[in-house]
């Protein structure tokens, strides 16, 4: 189970940009923030994801480090990216299952020929820059995920105020 305060699993994974990616090597100011999406097949990942990448400066000026990861194959990905019209977010997939179940994120099985026969529902994380956890937030459905906006203001809350992580009692 993750908690605040306690080291972060490292992850790695390829990109839909052609790079490698690798949780442990970031070094944002304040975080690095992983969002969990369903997948192409998900209609409120599409919106959720659309809006965050009009809103990508405002995390960056904030020195976060945003990355979005799906269970997804790299065509899927790929498709989601160009589908989707995200030109500036970064997209890892080809999460496993098992490194899903590490960062407590829910697996769902396929219901419909859409969806692939596995996948994870949303979640976000907020890393610090010593790759410890900060925040989390995960979902048993695609809805009810975290405010982008909101989420902007209560970085900023925690970086003025040098607020701690709370939750890991």
């Amino acid at each position: 189970m993750t908690q605040p305060r306690m080291q972060a699993t490292d992850l790695r994974l390829d990109t839909v940009e052609g790079k490698h990616w690798t949780l442990a090597e970031q070094q944002p100011d304040t975080f690095t923030m992983l969002v969990f999406y369903r997948g192409l097949h998900c209609p409120v990942c599409k919106t959720y994801l659309q809006t965050l990448e009009t809103k990508l400066d405002d995390y960056r000026s904030r020195g976060v480090n945003v990355i979005a990861i799906s269970m997804d194959d790299k065509a899927r990905a790929e498709q989601s990216v160009k589908e989707w019209g995200l030109k500036q977010l970064t997209v890892g997939y080809g999460l496993t299952e098992a490194a899903a179940r590490g960062w407590d994120l829910y697996i769902s099985e396929s219901i419909s020929d859409k969806e692939p026969e596995r996948f994870s529902e949303p979640g976000l994380h907020l890393i610090r820059p010593d790759n410890t956890i900060y925040a989390s937030s995960v979902q048993s459905m695609p809805f009810a995920r975290p405010s982008l906006d909101d989420l902007l203001k209560a970085i900023d809350f925690v970086v003025e105020k040098n607020y701690p992580a709370r939750g890991e009692a």
